[in-house]
């Protein structure tokens, strides 16, 4: 399976495309990479059936968190423009306390908006009873039904302080399941590959190529932050804190963005291999 954005075409501003020329294309394309030209395109490896049903998990309770956060900033945009500011929707006492509010002018609330706040409620409450059932299946495949639950790899990276639930979930469905033959291709693969741009006397750094998978980087960059508040003495936090202190304290998000780099192959390393991360609390089991 040939990824198509990998193939190289004229850059010409118009060109002519036709079912023809692509064909014409891929089979040159292919005949080339069975010589052995390994960068005239980009194979895929797709996963089987069961590895991106496994995916749905984390990516259905992404989706109710999200809905969750529209219902809650849609209630309090109603109630701010009564001149109310502290309603927490999610707090457990939400219908106790929408009883006793009273407007910014000393009334008590309209009575549509009152139904209309009750009904939004009603919402919400079906959410947060879905997102635990997803967490209660996530964790549930994450730990495993098995006596060797403890050796599994999703399992591993929950013994590491500073991974949570979600997070190894996320970690292991996205992308530490796939076979790697480098570290190279692991950066890669969640976009955390640099692109240097060499021509003549031009040599710059153009930055992460942001070609992978969105959701595995966006994670790596929450758990890069996470992993210095927790693991502050590891090997790869002192590393931050000395290339961010001989910059001055500058460029702590360009820093960051290569310390998730170095976790992501740090844990493709210890998930997989068994590698330990040097300076890494371990918590208990």
């Amino acid at each position: 399976m040939v990824d198509p954005a990998s193939i190289a075409v004229s850059r010409r501003c118009r060109r002519a495309k036709t079912d023809k020329i692509d064909g014409e294309a891929l089979v040159r394309t292919l005949l080339a990479y069975k010589r052995g030209e390994p960068r005239v395109c980009a194979m895929v490896r797709a996963p089987t059936p069961e590895e991106e049903d496994r995916r749905r998990i984390s990516r259905e309770r992404k989706t109710l968190t999200a809905e969750r956060i529209q219902h809650v900033n849609r209630i309090k945009g109603l109630l701010f423009a009564q001149g109310i500011g502290d309603y927490e929707p999610l707090h457990r006492d939400r219908r106790s306390r929408l009883d006793a509010l009273t407007t910014g002018d000393g009334r008590p609330l309209p009575v549509h908006l009152k139904a209309q706040i009750s009904r939004e409620l009603d919402r919400l409450e079906l959410l947060l009873e879905q997102i635990r059932a997803v967490e209660a299946e996530r964790d549930a495949v994450l730990i495993g039904a098995d006596d060797h639950a403890s050796d599994q790899p999703s399992a591993l990276l929950l013994r590491l302080k500073g991974v949570g639930s979600e997070a190894a979930a996320l970690l292991w469905a996205e992308g530490l399941f796939r076979t790697f033959c480098n570290r190279r291709q692991v950066a890669a693969y969640a976009g955390l590959a640099p692109t240097p741009w060499k021509s003549g006397s031009v040599d710059r750094e153009q930055g992460v190529s942001k070609a992978g998978n969105p959701r595995l980087r966006t994670t790596m960059i929450q758990l890069a932050w996470l992993w210095l508040r927790h693991q502050p003495r590891s090997a790869l936090s002192l590393w931050f804190q000395e290339r961010v202190q001989r910059n001055g304290g500058r460029l702590k998000k360009p820093m960051i963005v290569a310390l998730a780099r170095k976790l992501l192959i740090a844990l493709w390393k210890y998930a997989t291999a068994g590698v330990a991360i040097e300076g890494a609390v371990m918590t208990q089991a």
